[in-house]
């Protein structure tokens, strides 16, 4: 009986199934492999690909870089009109390639198989009458920068342009519209503390809407006659509360401040500065007070119903003939001459009324030109005073704090808006316009 061959179910079934679970993992590895391959062949043809590119484009920068400075180097060359020679006869400027074609750079390339080096691009043309850069002055066969030596017996030159038009090209120039000149600050002092304006005429301090109205003041000294009380105190005390313009207050409301002022000042000596602090309280209001009653009774009356300007005259024969206000001769032949600012005129009646006594100094004669190197002084329009002694008592060697000098500074910035000082130099600074200067030892400068 034929002996048959057994074969195991078990081991069929599972060695046709692990072939058959097997088969399909060979392929997923041959497609990675594969992958793998395209990716690097695409990152070795990018980075070929970059590698030429950026040798093209430097290549392209390097070229247009010499074409520029070519460019720059033949259009100083051609807008240069005249020349001197070595004999002493003028030459004319090299002209452009447009119009003589035997002057245009030639630029000669040796060959890429060649060994010997490329030689440096060379300029044709007259050597007399060329205008050459300090690197074409070299003479010919010097070491070049790259190691190689020139093949053309001419001076060397930057590459020349690859148009002719580039070699008429001049400086672009922008012209500005036409304006009238600025008018010059003016800066007494220097320029961290002083104060800058415009040298130009200066108009009324007291405008139309500043003035009092003629029937004010006709109510102010009849009120003032009645009681007792002096006009410039009322009109001071109202001011300094704010009540301005050609009305400050009717006639009825001046009689109460008459008869209430008149009250305090029986009981305070008569004295405007104590009357002015019974009536309000505060010391600041007292010295405001004081002082605006000192600028009202220095102008007058009629000066602050009729404006400044209109009152100069006065002012001026009031300074000359004061005996209490000494002005040097230089000074009085200005003021007669009315050629000082009624600003001026009203500050020095202002200080002999605060004081008694004042002595001018300086006026637009004997004074500087300039105030500083280069700026004129205030000085020399008539807008500004020197103040040498007040009271008697010389500013040299008084501008200790409390003395005349400090007592001045402080009367000046208590000056109204309208005539108030753009400068105030001595050798004390009290803020406001007030700035102090080394040299200002011996008097004060009062500028406008």
């Amino acid at each position: 009986m034929p002996r048959r061959k057994l074969f195991r179910r078990d081991s069929w079934e599972y060695g046709h199934e692990s072939a058959a679970e097997e088969q399909p993992l060979a392929q997923p590895r041959k497609r990675h492999t594969a992958t793998t391959a395209v990716y690097a062949a695409l990152f070795f043809a990018g980075a070929t690909f970059t590698a030429v590119a950026g040798d093209k484009f430097a290549q392209m920068n390097a070229a247009e870089d010499a074409t520029s400075a070519a460019a720059d180097a033949a259009s100083t060359d051609t807008t240069t009109t005249d020349a001197t020679s070595d004999d002493g006869t003028p030459a004319r400027a090299e002209s452009s390639s447009d119009s003589a074609p035997a002057t245009a750079p030639a630029r000669t390339t040796a060959p890429a198989d060649s060994s010997a080096p490329a030689s440096a691009p060379t300029r044709a043309g007259n050597d007399s009458s060329s205008l050459s850069s300090p690197a074409s002055a070299a003479p010919s066969g010097a070491p070049q920068s790259n190691g190689g030596s020139s093949s053309s017996s001419g001076p060397q030159s930057a590459p020349a342009p690859k148009s002719g038009r580039a070699a008429h090209k001049k400086p672009s120039v922008i012209l500005l519209p036409a304006t009238k000149p600025m008018q010059v600050p003016e800066i007494e002092g220097p320029e961290s503390a002083a104060t800058i304006w415009l040298n130009r005429p200066l108009g009324d301090p007291t405008p139309p809407a500043l003035r009092l109205s003629p029937k004010f003041a006709r109510n102010l000294m009849a009120v003032s006659k009645a009681s007792g009380v002096d006009w410039s105190l009322l009109l001071a005390v109202l001011r300094a509360k704010g009540l301005n313009g050609h009305n400050p207050a009717d006639k009825g409301t001046l009689r109460k401040l008459a008869a209430r002022l008149a009250a305090l000042g029986k009981g305070t000596g008569g004295g405007k500065w104590a009357t002015a602090l019974a009536y309000d309280g505060h010391a600041l209001f007292a010295d405001k007070t004081l002082a605006l009653a000192r600028y009202d009774r220095a102008v007058g009356l009629s000066a602050l119903v009729r404006g400044l300007e209109a009152s100069k005259r006065s002012f001026e024969d009031r300074v000359l003939n004061d005996v209490m206000i000494n002005v040097y001769p230089g000074g009085r032949d200005d003021v007669a001459k009315d050629k000082v600012d009624v600003r001026v005129l009203a500050t020095i009646l202002y200080l002999k009324e605060a004081f008694g006594q004042v002595t001018v100094s300086c006026l637009i004669s004997g004074h500087r030109l300039y105030a500083r190197p280069g700026v004129i002084s205030a000085h020399i329009y008539g807008r500004a005073v020197d103040i040498a002694a007040l009271g008697g008592t010389s500013i040299m060697g008084h501008q200790q704090p409390g003395g005349v000098t400090e007592q001045a500074v402080r009367d000046i910035l208590l000056l109204p808006g309208e005539v108030m000082p753009r400068q105030v130099i001595s050798l004390l600074g009290l803020g406001g316009p007030s700035f102090p200067l080394a040299n200002h030892y011996d008097h004060i400068h009062i500028g406008w």
